[in-house]
């Protein structure tokens, strides 16, 4: 994966915008913060699969060291946020990624034409 590059991720989620796409997207501290501190809040979301076609997408810089993602249904909205990296994998589906400061994976958000089997 690479630190994500506004115009080309954004060519890569308008190439499958208005298409029958299959998400996966997931977000944990759980896996960190409890094994480090007893005393800290587990968060974590998870959906795997769920298709779905958006008429648009738009990513923004939070703090040009962090992104977020939306991507725009006909009745309503999904985003991620704090996005890090991203590529196009040989599969043509859209991965990217949120890690903290030391590499750990906190949010993932991919995008393919076809359902994820692995």
């Amino acid at each position: 994966m690479e630190i994500i590059q506004i115009d080309k991720a954004q060519n890569a989620l308008n190439e499958l915008a208005n298409k029958d796409v299959y998400v996966h997207l997931e977000t944990t501290n759980g896996a960190y913060a409890s094994h480090f501190n007893a005393n800290a809040y587990n968060v974590g979301a998870f959906i795997r699969n769920a298709k779905l076609q958006y008429e648009h997408a738009k990513i923004v810089g939070k703090d040009d060291k962090s992104y977020r993602v939306g991507l725009k249904m006909d009745h309503g909205w999904v985003y991620a946020e704090g996005l890090t990296h991203f590529e196009v994998d040989a599969d043509k589906r859209l991965l990217m990624a949120g890690h903290d400061a030391e590499g750990r994976l906190m949010v993932a958000l991919q995008i393919s034409e076809t359902p994820f089997t692995n």
